[in-house]
């Protein structure tokens, strides 16, 4: 490279040349390095200002989501419950159609709304804490007694399985307790999973039945013509509604506990123990029960203690495990 001068073309000095060059990759530098401090951090900012506000959207659409569906399920279970205590105090024909519509309008919200609770997307994995997994059996119970309606006389069970929804899903709204993430998410923990609520829900309604044939059996020794006795199937239909009930709560809790053993790694583990102790003493009381039945024929006042003794057991053990771990000592497992 060569400069023009009064003298004619020179070679430039190379120091100058060097300096220069060393000057202009200075000034870049620096530019650089001001981009960095100022223009690159602001549109970082920007960018996760925008991310912020796009998923505090997304979750103010689930929760109102969420909140719609549970005023829509409350809504239905009203009308379902205060048709059902119609039907009861004898003021209106029991119509199975019209209680399978608005059931399943409610079970429907139901379902949708036990989604939203239990399915976390930003885990990808269920929530099973203590409120949602409530939810989620309240569910179940109320999807099971519509099908059992039609096989057989259980409408009476309504009167509290109505309630019982409601009241799971306005704790749910209400309360709140550290999440419980399912890990480990094979085939086989979702079958353990489904096989534990299955149990529990089935359980539930049999101890509701106890519960009713408990009152029929002392409503009998008293007064033959009370409201209760004339709105409850005869004796032997409840007794033997509340045994199959048993024999498949038995079978569904059998093998929750069989899964149980194959998928999950420690079932005495400290934060198992109270949950597996009080399920195998609940199983137990369940398998004396059909024992006793079948060797000595229990019945009756018998047969409802040693169903509600079971429940009991089975609710301290998942219900009693969850509330201490999660509300009380907040160590979700």
């Amino acid at each position: 490279m060569f400069v023009a001068t009064s003298g004619g073309l020179h070679a430039p000095n190379k120091g100058l040349l060097r300096d220069q060059c060393l000057s202009i990759l200075l000034n870049t530098v620096a530019q650089s390095d001001h981009y960095n401090q100022t223009v690159a951090p602001t549109r970082i900012l920007l960018f996760a200002t925008r991310r912020d506000e796009a998923k505090t959207r997304l979750l103010l659409q689930v929760r109102m989501g969420t909140l719609i569906l549970a005023i829509t399920s409350l809504f239905l279970y009203s009308i379902g419950t205060t048709f059902q205590a119609l039907v009861f105090r004898r003021h209106l024909t029991y119509q199975r159609g019209l209680n399978l519509l608005i059931g399943g309008l409610a079970l429907i919200s139901h379902a949708s709304l036990t989604w939203q609770l239990v399915w976390s997307r930003s885990h990808d994995d269920l929530n099973l804490g203590v409120f949602e997994a409530s939810v989620l059996i309240s569910a179940l119970i109320v999807a099971m007694l519509l099908i059992l309606d039609w096989l057989k006389p259980a409408r009476n069970l309504f009167l509290a399985a109505y309630p019982i929804a409601a009241l799971s899903i306005i704790t749910a709204l209400v309360f709140h307790c550290p999440p419980h993430y399912v890990e480990q998410m094979g085939a086989g923990m979702l079958a353990h999973i489904a096989l534990s609520v299955t149990a529990y829900s089935l359980f539930t309604l049999a101890g509701v039945q106890a519960l009713l044939l408990q009152l029929q059996n002392r409503k009998l020794k008293r007064q033959y013509n009370s409201l209760l006795i004339r709105n409850l199937p005869p004796l032997q239909s409840m007794e033997s509604l509340l045994f199959q009930l048993v024999w498949g709560g038995l079978i569904m809790l059998t093998l929750a506990i069989i899964s149980g053993s194959l998928f999950v790694d420690n079932l005495f583990a400290q934060h198992l123990v109270h949950k597996t102790v009080f399920s195998l003493l609940s199983w137990l009381v369940f398998a004396g029960l059909l024992v006793g039945r079948y060797a000595w024929g229990w019945r009756g006042a018998t047969a409802s203690r040693w169903t509600l003794a079971g429940f009991i057991l089975l609710m301290l053990g998942y219900f009693g495990s969850k509330i201490a771990l999660e509300m009380i000592f907040h160590k979700p497992y």
